[in-house]
């Protein structure tokens, strides 16, 4: 079929150009009137859309590009306008438009469509595929850059190993007396029928457990009796808050010596 007017073949179905089809139909009217009256009772985006097209005109003994209006015009809609138009090239364009329609939709068109969109899907499906493993390599960096802090953590903060107040007053070279009474001045633990406990705004951080213990009295009296343990989240606790207050363990006072 020779080609009388071009036709766009990127769409889900075939659009023709309104000015092409106003210049193949010969018109001499001023293209926005004619496209203004041959459109009346055409839905815009159903039966064609609104496009600016460049083109190239003379300026000053030069070349510049201006920008026209079109429509790219359903082929239903070009061979209304080329019957309407009651004319011997209207009548070729309108066969024309009819010629295409039964080619186009020849099992063998149909069949190429049906292979051009599948090659569009596998060409989407790949790019995301790209994009996944993209995301998956920049999750596994971020990971990888994690791994030391997780390990941190797992050893130091989320130790289940629990100590009591004497061990930890060790490392600071004083008694386990001389600690709880340091931990109470500073606001963070008080005592109450000889049991530590802290003050609410430190409370429910994981920072201590209590453990129940049974004993027999000197009567041989079985009796209980609760111990407050520090965690090593709490051991860390208790390390930033005396430092903040200039009092650091053994340990780092003999490096500072």
């Amino acid at each position: 079929m020779n080609e009388l007017i071009q036709v766009n073949y990127d769409t889900e179905h075939p659009t023709v150009s309104a000015r092409d089809l106003h210049e193949a139909l010969g018109i001499e009217k001023r293209f926005s009137a004619w496209f203004e009256t041959n459109s009346q009772g055409f839905i815009e985006c159903e039966d064609f859309t609104s496009v600016l097209v460049g083109t190239e005109v003379q300026n000053n003994g030069g070349i510049q590009l201006r920008e026209l209006q079109d429509y790219n015009l359903s082929i239903d809609m070009a061979k209304h306008i080329c019957l309407m138009s009651r004319t011997e090239k209207g009548k070729r364009c309108r066969q024309y438009f009819i010629d295409l329609e039964k080619a186009w939709n020849t099992p063998e068109q149909i069949f190429a469509r049906a292979l051009k969109m599948a090659d569009k899907q596998i060409e989407s499906l790949k790019n995301i595929n790209t994009t996944l493993r993209l995301e998956s390599k920049v999750k596994d960096q971020q990971i990888s850059e994690m791994k030391p802090k997780v390990s941190y953590y797992d050893l130091v903060l989320q130790c289940p190993g629990l100590l009591s107040t004497t061990e930890i007053s060790k490392d600071y070279g004083m008694s386990a007396k001389a600690m709880n009474k340091l931990l109470h001045e500073l606001r963070i633990q008080y005592c109450q029928d000889k049991v530590w406990f802290l003050y609410q705004q430190y409370a429910g951080y994981g920072y201590t457990q209590t453990k129940t213990y049974n004993y027999s009295d000197s009567d041989g009296v079985q009796r209980s009796r609760v111990h407050m343990y520090w965690t090593q989240k709490g051991r860390l606790f208790i390390y930033d808050t005396l430092k903040s207050e200039g009092i650091v363990p053994v340990i780092e006072k003999d490096k500072i010596a």
